[in-house]
């Protein structure tokens, strides 16, 4: 018990360090800064580290393999989007539509409580995008999660191509804009406090914060009896059953919880990308962050954050000098051309794929690999010390 205790510890120190470095690194980089890339990949890395670790929560830890997860981000990101921008810019936003909607969470809470309350209005803002996902999720999961396998998987995805459809119709364009974006709403760089004539900035430090946490809530609720039952389910679904577990209920429940932070998560990255249109939101999306959740180990939620992080610096940045003819150090335009990025990239996924057949964390969690890395330098020490005597 102790040692499990010591184990906790560590892992909180070793996340409370990650985060005063994100902290510094948001005030040592400015935004046109060469290693401003940086911010970049830890904002986008923390935004997929809470959307692969919803999509685990559903196929890793229930079982149900599930494709939609770009359409509730395409909710969370629109509903966002719809209650974030300020009642001055809506005419300038819906140039071809009379706007239906006149509310902005961050306005309205911004002039009552003043810097305080535009945060808690994203805040709402992104819950309430969480809230329509795991409706339209609810909604979905009627018919769908009596499937299983892949019928399940291409149901979900029919629904998420859907669901984009829909959002681009001219008919809701008073709502949604039509196919044109949804611009001017609270972004990641207006995340500032100003103190005298210092600005403190935290455009990396706010969805790192959000999305971790999302993902300690998703920690408790796999910890929980509900989590166990999700387990359960997906071990064997006739032994859960003579057990006592309504199967239908947890599957619904699970599908709705995965959906409500898939939406929270497409909410940050439309404060990422500075706008929220339904061609960001394409079926490639959920195959990246299901990419992220085999790399990372299905059923490991320290494995898909990794595997979030790794994904985003190699496909953004590591990789990005093969695109353009020059790739450490080395210049060669007619080797090193447009696409070549991915062509590596893939043998990359490749490797990793042949060589940890289970991810990169299998189906551990941080405690148990900071458990493993002290086991082995007191098996190091012991040796040393009887080599010693």
């Amino acid at each position: 018990m102790q040692q499990k205790n010591k184990t906790n510890l560590i892992s909180a120190a070793f996340i409370a360090a990650f985060f005063v470095v994100i902290f510094i690194l948001d005030q040592a980089i400015t935004p046109n800064d060469r290693m401003a890339m940086l911010l970049t990949v830890l904002q986008k890395g923390a935004i997929y580290a809470l959307v692969a670790v919803s999509m685990n929560l559903l196929n890793g830890f229930t079982g149900l393999f599930s494709l939609g997860q770009a359409g509730f981000m395409l909710m969370g990101a629109y509903t966002y989007a719809v209650f974030s921008i300020p009642s001055d810019m809506r005419y300038s936003v819906y140039q071809y539509y009379d706007p239906l909607i006149h509310v902005s969470f961050p306005e309205i809470l911004g002039n009552l409580l003043g810097g305080p309350g535009m945060v808690f209005g994203v805040v709402l803002a992104m819950i309430a995008g969480g809230l329509v996902a795991a409706g339209i999720a609810f909604l979905i999961g009627l018919p769908v999660l009596r499937l299983k396998s892949d019928y399940l998987a291409i149901a979900t995805l029919g629904f998420a191509e859907i669901i984009r459809a829909i959002c681009m119709w001219r008919v809701l364009g008073p709502v949604t804009n039509g196919a044109n974006p949804l611009r001017n709403f609270v972004r990641l760089s207006h995340f500032q406090v100003q103190m005298g004539e210092t600005t403190l900035q935290f455009r990396t430090f706010f969805p790192v914060a959000a999305s971790a946490v999302c993902i300690f809530i998703i920690v408790l609720l796999v910890n929980s009896s509900y989590g166990r039952a999700f387990k359960a389910i997906r071990e064997d679904e006739v032994a859960a059953e003579a057990m006592g577990i309504n199967l239908y209920k947890h599957k619904q429940l699970s599908f709705c919880i995965s959906s409500f932070f898939a939406g929270v998560g497409g909410a940050l990255l439309a404060m990422f990308a500075a706008m929220a249109q339904a061609t960001n939101f394409r079926a490639t999306v959920t195959y990246e962050i299901l990419l992220i959740v085999v790399l990372g180990g299905i059923g490991s939620i320290t494995g898909s954050c990794i595997g979030a992080f790794l994904f985003v610096a190699s496909s953004e940045w590591w990789l990005r000098g093969l695109d353009m003819g020059t790739f450490l150090g080395i210049t060669a335009p007619t080797v090193f051309r447009n696409g070549f990025r991915l062509v590596v990239f893939s043998v990359i996924i490749m490797c990793v794929v042949l060589f940890f057949r289970r991810g990169i964390m299998g189906d551990k969690e941080l405690p148990d690999l900071i458990r493993r890395i002290r086991a082995r330098f007191g098996k190091k020490e012991a040796k040393a010390g009887e080599t010693g005597a």
